[in-house]
């Protein structure tokens, strides 16, 4: 009977799919993303998928609203550039994001097996 992965190899497994689905989904025809926080334009490739609401909180770590294309220029020079993000999102969804953010999530191996099954999934249909 094979090994089950462990709890982190899980999350890493699909932090990596999530990623990858977050910035090809909002990519255009070309490959090419936005960051949301200063507007530069590159390839999926060479964009990151930053969080608004800290990776740390994973209540909103897989969340498609708190997670959108940015430059590594902004996500990790400048700390994500949360302000210019909530700008992007508005004032309802940072609200919401950041009340979600506060609440204590654990998932089960199960549902993060699941997660990075759905991900994956949905990546094989946008490619």
């Amino acid at each position: 009977m094979p090994k089950k992965p462990s709890r982190s190899k899980l999350v890493k497994n699909l932090d990596t799919v999530f990623s990858k689905y977050i910035r090809i989904s909002n990519a255009d025809k070309s490959g090419y993303c936005t960051c949301v926080t200063c507007s530069v334009v590159k390839h999926w490739k060479e964009i990151q998928a930053g969080h608004f609401m800290s990776r740390k909180h994973y209540s909103t770590r897989w969340d498609e609203t708190n997670v959108k294309p940015q430059c590594i220029g902004c996500n990790m020079f400048k700390q994500g550039e949360q302000y210019k993000y909530s700008l992007f999102l508005g004032k309802d969804a940072s609200e919401v994001l950041y009340l979600k953010s506060k609440e204590t999530v654990k998932f089960t191996n199960y549902e993060l097996e699941e997660m990075i099954k759905d991900y994956s999934d949905k990546l094989k249909s946008i490619t």
